[in-house]
């Protein structure tokens, strides 16, 4: 039975909502700050529910392919509130991961959650408790990558 993966991360940014919300959205743009990262992007436009595209991490034939079929994508320009959720289709990982995007509570910067709910297939249940703390930890730090690459503009 394949491990059950699930952990929230949160991260606040000095850039708005909807600057954050463009370069989450910008599958291929993830290679900037998710080390260690490809992205290769379906045939289909990138910002609409249904795109695909898949991310491999790792060094050269080792690491994880995780492929991902968008399932939605709302950007609320009335709240500059995005929300976006992709299904996770293997090989490996299967479930489904998404992300919110808002203004922080200063209305000069933005918030980010970050939900991982996960199937790891060939992953002993036992040790989906460990794989969170390690994948939340992961994102965190892919976070403050990204507030790196927003600063530079």
């Amino acid at each position: 039975m394949p491990a059950a993966v699930e952990f929230t991360v949160h991260h606040s940014f000095s850039q708005s909502s909807r600057t954050v919300w463009d370069e989450m959205i910008d599958w291929k743009g993830h290679e900037k700050w998710i080390p260690l990262t490809t992205v290769d992007l379906g045939p289909e436009p990138q910002d609409q529910v249904g795109s695909t595209f898949t991310a491999f991490t790792g060094v050269w034939k080792i690491g994880l392919e995780d492929r991902m079929r968008v399932t939605q994508i709302d950007w609320n320009e009335e709240t500059s509130t995005g929300t976006c959720w992709v299904e996770k289709l293997g090989p490996i990982l299967l479930g489904r991961a998404g992300f919110t995007v808002r203004p922080d509570e200063s209305g000069t910067g933005s918030s980010v959650e970050w939900i991982e709910d996960v199937q790891a297939k060939y992953l002993p249940g036992f040790v989906a408790p460990i794989a969170g703390k390690v994948g939340a930890i992961g994102f965190q730090q892919g976070m403050k990558s990204l507030a790196k690459v927003l600063d530079r503009g």
